[in-house]
């Protein structure tokens, strides 16, 4: 589904990413860790375009797409959720999705009727409410809601481009133990039916949603492998997990 062949990209005398290569295959939950100041949400930039890389290749789906613009890949398929919660705040938590819905469909709302009437967007629309659990409050202002409730909103709106691959940049952030089991049963139904590339901290989401780990460490991929695998590579622990999650 995605190639990443020796990406690498430089800040003045820092060296945020070097030489990366890793895959992720169709299907499954690929998971990006590492300290603070790793590389991963800029190795997440240079995958979907919002980074340009100073070497390296990007393939999605066998089609290099290192060039091309961010709205060029998400057309293709490829859709990204931010570290800082990005959704349209002043709108409904329906007309957020809906806008995405539109925005992917290139229908345009007609002028002499009501936005309401539109009501293929809307169906699409309240789909995707009801997938990420938020179709009982689909006429509150995006900014009413909860934290953890913007995170799924925000994955929601990733969702309404039909994407292939999700980028998922730490959607946990800033959560508690209620509002995280609620993210995960929503990233194991998403799934189903989309590959994700997830960057997160919190190690007991990575070791029950990963089919595959990969560990950034100053720029440069450690290891890939296998939760266990990477639970009881040593390598990996004394840069990043630490004896806690060794049992």
């Amino acid at each position: 589904m995605l190639r990443l062949e020796r990406l690498r990209k430089r800040f003045g005398g820092v060296v945020a990413t070097d030489d990366v290569s890793l895959e992720v295959a169709a299907g499954e939950v690929h998971a990006l860790i590492g300290p603070n100041g790793a590389g991963k949400t800029t190795l997440i930039g240079q995958i979907c375009g919002s980074l340009a890389s100073d070497a390296g290749e990007v393939f999605f789906q066998d089609r290099k797409i290192t060039g091309i613009s961010q709205h060029t890949r998400v057309a293709a398929g490829l859709a990204r959720s931010y570290q800082i919660t990005s959704i349209f705040r002043r709108f409904s938590v329906l007309d957020n999705l809906a806008l995405a819905v539109q925005a992917r469909s290139g229908s345009s709302f007609s002028f002499w009727k009501p936005v309401r009437n539109e009501t293929g967007l809307f169906d699409e629309a309240f789909s995707i409410l009801e997938e990420i659990g938020l179709s009982g409050k689909k006429d509150q202002l995006a900014s009413t809601l909860a934290h953890g409730e913007q995170r799924a909103l925000e994955v929601g709106l990733a969702l309404a481009t039909r994407p292939k691959l999700v980028l998922l940049d730490e959607p946990m952030a800033g959560m508690g133990p209620e509002e995280s089991a609620r993210m995960i049963g929503l990233i194991g139904r998403v799934r189903s039916r989309v590959a994700v590339l997830l960057v997160e901290h919190d190690m007991d989401a990575v070791f029950r949603l990963a089919d595959r780990i990969s560990v950034l460490v100053n720029g440069r991929l450690l290891a890939t492998g296998a939760p266990q695998e990477i639970r009881m590579n040593e390598d990996v622990r004394r840069a990043y997990l630490g004896d806690e999650v060794a049992a």
